[in-house]
């Protein structure tokens, strides 16, 4: 067993798994790094995962370490790969959402969208709301996402004079149902620019194929009137959000 603790076999795999999901797209030998596994190990697991179709290869950037030998890649996982950390009951829930849009309409799913979230973020709220600026707003909901499934991080995406923030989601329980259904996601950007106080952008989703749900936050634009009040048991419901300042 190495040093990190990582159990042999099936243990390993599962860890490099995460790694990609949390971390990806990543090369093996940060996979290798990470783990304290010898490259050949890493290897291994990482052949294993791109023929069960859990993981996919890509050219690594430029930026990306390079070693001898062969062409450094990046890996990620795939749907099938993310599914082995959860995309339970996705039928059901597409086949409950499909019955509410047919018989409440578009406003139903996206009353349902916003109860959704106001529960996903519960109490955590109150944790969001106790920071201070949008910077820590944001890591505060990075680390409320993480406890719900999300492998969410804040990362600093500042340039020049300009300071922002991406918020990164590298796993989401519901991406096969939010891929029918983005109301969800709207919800969502709708919430963190609420919650953070700023105007947000969405960048990328799983739902749409990309390796991490992506939302870019900046740090120097004016913060917006902020109306959330914290209850027990999250956003009050019906609570304003600005619109119009957000995109998904």
């Amino acid at each position: 067993m190495p040093a990190s603790g990582v159990p042999a076999d099936g243990g390993t795999r599962e860890a490099v798994a995460r790694l990609l999901m949390e971390q990806g797209p990543i090369t093996a030998a940060q996979v290798a790094a990470a783990l304290e596994l010898s490259s050949p190990a890493v290897r291994r697991h990482l052949d294993a995962l791109l023929a069960d179709g859990e993981a996919y290869a890509r050219a690594a950037t430029r930026r990306a370490p390079r070693g001898r030998g062969r062409p450094a890649r990046q890996y990620l996982l795939t749907d099938a790969g993310r599914a082995r950390f959860g995309h339970g009951y996705d039928d059901l829930a597409v086949a409950a959402l499909r019955y509410l849009a047919e018989h409440g309409g578009p406003d139903a799913v996206a009353g349902f969208a916003q109860s959704r979230v106001e529960e996903l973020l519960g109490d955590g709220v109150a944790q969001i709301e106790a920071a201070q600026g949008a910077d820590a707003r944001t890591e505060a909901l990075a680390t409320v996402l993480t406890a719900r499934g999300y492998a969410a991080q804040a990362r600093d995406a500042g340039y020049g004079d300009h300071r922002s923030v991406q918020l990164c989601q590298h796993h989401c329980p519901v991406a096969h149902v939010a891929t029918e259904f983005p109301a969800l996601c709207e919800a969502e950007t709708t919430a963190f620019a609420e919650l953070l106080g700023t105007h947000v952008q969405r960048l990328a989703t799983i739902a749409r194929g990309d390796s991490a749900c992506t939302t870019h936050i900046p740090l120097d634009a004016p913060e917006l009137h902020r109306k959330v009040t914290t209850t027990t048991s999250g956003l009050r419901p019906g609570a304003t959000i600005p619109r119009g300042r957000q995109s998904e």
